[in-house]
């Protein structure tokens, strides 16, 4: 998983086996640890909202899990702040 930061909105790409794991229940983790503090981000299968709090921000994919497995979609947005968006990125390591 890939993300990046910008003012308002975080872009997370993700691999085929990645989006595998979402579609059989599994949560995906990205997390970045320093002394005092770190930072981790979620992608919920199962969950509805974009939830942050203290260096974390949980992402529910529930309700878009479906148009994000289409192979003719892109990714998915939601949330407002932020706005999330997941991407597929999909390269011939797998194949």
């Amino acid at each position: 998983m890939k993300v990046r930061f910008t003012p308002g909105r975080v872009r997370v790409r993700i691999d085929d086996l990645e989006l595998a794991a979402l579609n059989r229940g599994e949560p995906l983790h990205a997390r970045v640890s320093w002394p005092g503090g770190g930072w981790t981000l979620t992608l919920d299968p199962n969950g509805h909202d974009v939830a942050g709090g203290g260096g974390t921000l949980a992402v529910g994919l529930a309700p878009l899990l479906g148009q994000l497995s289409d192979p003719a979609r892109e990714g998915v947005t939601l949330g407002e702040g932020p706005r999330v968006t997941v991407e597929k990125d999909f390269g011939p390591q797998h194949a």
